[in-house]
């Protein structure tokens, strides 16, 4: 920037204004041609075309209840043979019409990054939508997902080796209907538009997919973890959801590349500030820790169910699930993200100053700065919803706040 002798105060603040923000699109970059022409020619048709993938639901067993039953009646001694849902994908044809989307039209180099990994991320769950069921699957998984590495192990087993608090196990179990009713508060209290339905198939206590939410209607939690599970599921997973819809684009409805450990780990921090995350919650995401890490080792289910049971002494059903999120699909790596996730977002969330743009849909931390740029740029808008925990925190015991922190 070079002034001229002479220039005022006044004029040198304006000028340096104008230097600042020389070429920066402004909110009108929402109306404009350019926009307009990349939600015709890429945005709509990219939601088109995979819209429709969603692996955590094409990977739930469709038997998994008749299964459960003959592995406890055979003594643990019969593998389970799940079997999915059939899926009517071409993988060819639907590779070439995502490399077939017009990139090189787009001209701002953060939205070309952006689509471009997106349209990658897309490619690999394909792989691994044509391989569910299969030995197969497993590799896609771990190409994706990755593994635990020797840290996450370590990290796994120090939460492993911490002596129990007898405080997580008080109070009154709630049952599918009362986890429902704590659900359906928080969401009337926070302004959700949402869907909820009930689910006697599935793995997981809770998932959301898009605005809906099913519960598992034989899951049966304590009042804290049942509000965890609010906190967690609606906190997080449906406000990401009602955030990227209310974006002037469909891409953070889709994900950016990666972004499930980002998301559980924004899904656990919101446990954490709530005052709801327990340390019977954290060793359960330790164990899935060491689950996947047998699973990739073993590629036994009985082994890996056994070692949760008499390794770490954790009670049949319990055991089974975890054994059983791990091997679905035909071995399931994501499972070792969650405690990985909670320590990364747990510093992001007490280092950066735009931290609350990771609720402006599925994003990934690796991708903040990209999206306070096109936030900045007028191209993305500010989230919406915020998570309520965020905005008013519960202040962490002294014990507690020492061991999340020793996660690292």
């Amino acid at each position: 920037m070079r002034l001229e002798k002479g220039t005022t105060p006044a004029e040198v603040n304006i000028t340096f204004l104008l230097y600042l923000f020389r070429g920066l699109p402004t909110m009108s970059t929402l109306a404009s041609p350019a926009l307009k022409s990349l939600q015709t020619n890429i945005d709509a048709p990219l939601h088109q075309l995979v819209a429709d993938i969603d692996i955590l639901d094409a990977v739930k067993p469709l038997n998994n209840v008749d299964q459960k039953q003959a592995f406890f009646d055979n003594q643990f001694s019969v593998e389970p043979s799940f079997i999915y849902a059939k899926e009517n994908i071409d993988p060819f044809k639907l590779k070439r019409a995502l490399f077939n989307l017009p990139l090189e039209t787009l001209k701002d180099d953060d939205l070309y990054t952006l689509y471009l990994d997106i349209i990658d991320s897309y490619v690999d769950k394909v792989d691994q939508y044509k391989s569910i069921g299969s030995t197969d699957f497993l590799y896609d998984s771990l190409r994706y997902y990755g593994e635990p590495s020797e840290k996450d192990i370590r990290n796994a087993q120090f939460i492993l080796h911490l002596p129990d608090d007898p405080d997580d196990n008080v109070g009154k179990l709630q049952d599918a209907q009362a986890i429902c009713q704590i659900l359906s508060s928080m969401a009337d209290q926070e302004g959700y538009t949402w869907q909820l339905q009930m689910d006697d198939s599935m793995v997981a206590n809770a998932l959301v997919s898009g605005t809906k939410v099913r519960i598992n209607s034989r899951a049966i939690l304590s009042h804290t973890d049942s509000l965890a599970l609010a906190h967690h599921e609606l906190g997080v997973h449906l406000v990401t959801s009602l955030n990227a819809q209310s974006q002037p684009l469909n891409v953070l409805s889709l994900g950016c590349p990666l972004n499930t450990m980002t998301q559980e780990g924004l899904a656990i921090l919101s446990e954490y500030l709530s005052g709801n995350l327990t340390l019977k919650r954290l060793k359960i995401l330790a164990l899935r820790v060491m689950a996947v890490a047998s699973m990739i080792k073993d590629k036994d289910f009985r082994s890996t169910f056994l070692l949760l049971k008499e390794q770490y002494g954790i009670e049949d059903n319990l055991a089974y699930t975890i054994t059983v999120r791990v091997y679905r699909g035909g071995g399931y790596t994501k499972d070792h993200l969650y405690l990985k996730g909670f320590s990364m977002i747990l510093n992001a969330y007490e280092t950066e100053a735009n931290f609350n743009h990771l609720l402006t849909g599925k994003t990934s931390l690796a991708y903040l700065p990209l999206i306070s740029r096109l936030i900045s740029k007028g191209v993305l808008i500010e989230p919406k919803y915020v998570t309520p925990s965020y905005k008013q925190p519960v202040q962490a015991n002294a014990v507690n706040r020492f061991i999340t922190h020793a996660i690292r």
